[in-house]
């Protein structure tokens, strides 16, 4: 009796031995299903200076160097060895969708600008609507008060009007006289 019921256990044991071993590879293949299913969070990485076709579209030969910076903002690039040369240059990823990118030179013949270089690029709407995330966004609360709700809330303190004191005529010395 006590020979057929070590014989079992032994049987038993190198049963579930065997069961887990040859579990490993197919856990290990799980695991990777598991991580490929779920993902964690990357975030948004933008880089560089977005500029629009109506940005792109003011600009104009014989502007300044200022003029242009008013309407492009600071290049992300410029170079001591072509300092007759900006570069914007705009990077945009995101998780799931294709990285953009975009760039626009601009040259300038001393201080006027003179030729623009640019991708195709895309309206300011355009661009907004690229940024959606896909996520439901719900409704949009009203964000106005009501006349009775101002009035309401209006809370009114009469500013006290006090006099200040009058400025001295000759001020201490900043530091101690040394005897």
């Amino acid at each position: 009796m006590f020979d057929s019921l070590a014989r079992c256990v032994c049987l038993g044991s190198l049963g579930a031995l065997f069961v887990t071993l040859s579990g490993c590879s197919s856990v290990d293949s799980a695991s990777n299903r598991l991580a490929n299913v779920i993902m964690p969070y990357k975030i948004d990485i933008v880089q560089g200076n977005f500029v629009s076709s109506e940005q792109a579209a003011a600009l104009k030969e014989g502007m300044s160097r200022n003029q242009v910076r008013d309407i492009l903002g600071t290049p992300l690039l410029t170079s001591i060895f072509h300092a007759d040369r900006w570069d914007y240059v705009f990077t945009f990823k995101r998780q799931g969708v294709t990285p953009q990118a975009r760039r626009i030179t601009v040259f300038f013949k001393g201080d006027v600008l003179s030729k623009v270089q640019a991708d195709a690029l895309p309206t300011e709407a355009e661009f907004v609507a690229s940024l959606d995330s896909g996520r439901p966004t719900g409704k949009v609360p009203v964000l106005e008060m009501t006349e009775d709700a101002l009035k309401a809330t209006a809370v009114v303190k009469p500013v006290e009007s006090r006099a200040l004191p009058p400025l001295p005529v000759s001020y201490p010395p900043l530091e101690a006289a040394s005897d």
